[in-house]
């Protein structure tokens, strides 16, 4: 990462440290409160083969872009092909989730949440975690 006298970034992912999600999703934060961002954060999720994350929604909008792979994006009771390049918006409090169409190959998806305090809540469990908490290194 190169942080110039301006105080902007050049983030390079394969230097920053991916966090285990489970069940073959690992999240890359890049654009963080801890970089001096105020009005959003972003990052990326890599999915192997037939991975999928559990139904869960945000405190504030989010925005996904299809950076590469194939995938399934389920909301409202539906399941929508998401191919590369593809944009979702996601309202607050809105259920959802994303899983990887193939079996044998990854996909990767990069996310932009509206808020630096973003959080997480499983619809299963119910369970709220900040998002910023889960990267913290």
């Amino acid at each position: 990462m190169i942080n110039t006298p301006s105080n902007a970034w050049l983030l390079k992912p394969e230097a920053i440290a991916k966090h285990d999600r489970g069940g073959g999703a690992a999240t890359t934060p890049l654009v963080t409160k801890g970089l001096g961002a105020v009005g959003f954060i972003t990052g990326f999720t890599e999915f192997q083969g037939g991975a999928k994350i559990p139904f869960h929604y945000h405190n504030c909008e989010e925005t996904v872009m299809l950076i590469e792979g194939h995938a399934w994006f389920d909301i409202d009771g539906e399941s929508f092909e998401v191919k590369p390049q593809d944009v979702t918006f996601i309202p607050a409090g809105v259920p959802h989730r994303f899983r990887n169409a193939s079996e044998t190959q990854s996909m990767k998806i990069l996310w932009v949440y509206g808020s630096v305090d973003a959080n997480r809540t499983l619809v299963e469990t119910g369970e709220t975690r900040p998002i910023a908490a889960e990267h913290a290194s």
